[in-house]
């Protein structure tokens, strides 16, 4: 395991960290504002911030914040919740939020397989363009065959890495 001790939370260097981030994030393909929303929740403590609190962190409108919270609760990326008692909502990102999207991937990666496997009954199993689509499919079948061992593999490292946080 990593050691990443620090003696105590370092405010601009997580600035830092929630900026380059969200840019990778972004290279890859994700809204700039949900990237920055998404990486502020994950560096803060608790993983649960308010609007107030992520516009002010980020410096941005809160209808800014808005569409960003919107568009992570949408993609169960992040949840938004309420304390009891309270008027404001705070949104927060699970502990277990990759695993939880990545296993989401499952039903779109069933759905493909399926619209490959049409379109190669469609274009002729035995014709270039119908070899390549049932490769396609069988791709997107290997991996949610893979995806279920990693994933076991990941919770078995991930409870071990827990453990150990608890021994400290």
């Amino acid at each position: 395991m990593t050691d990443l001790t620090a003696p105590e939370r370092d405010q601009e260097a997580v600035l830092r960290f929630i900026e380059r981030f969200a840019v990778q994030m972004a290279d890859a393909g994700w809204q700039r504002m949900p990237a920055r929303v998404f990486a502020a929740l994950l560096a803060s403590d608790d993983g649960a911030l308010t609007a107030a609190e992520l516009a002010e962190q980020l410096q941005v409108s809160p209808a800014a914040i808005s569409g960003a919270v919107r568009h992570l609760t949408g993609l169960h990326m992040a949840v938004r919740e309420r304390d009891p008692g309270s008027r404001r909502d705070v949104y927060r990102v699970r502990d277990d939020v990759w695993q939880d999207a990545l296993l989401g991937r499952d039903r779109v990666l069933d759905m493909w397989e399926e619209s490959l496997l049409d379109g190669a009954r469609a274009a002729g199993a035995e014709t270039p363009a119908g070899r390549r689509l049932v490769e396609c499919a069988e791709f997107f079948a290997f991996m949610q065959g893979e995806l279920e061992s990693l994933m076991a593999r990941w919770r078995e490292h991930r409870d071990k890495l827990r453990a150990s946080y608890d021994a400290k």
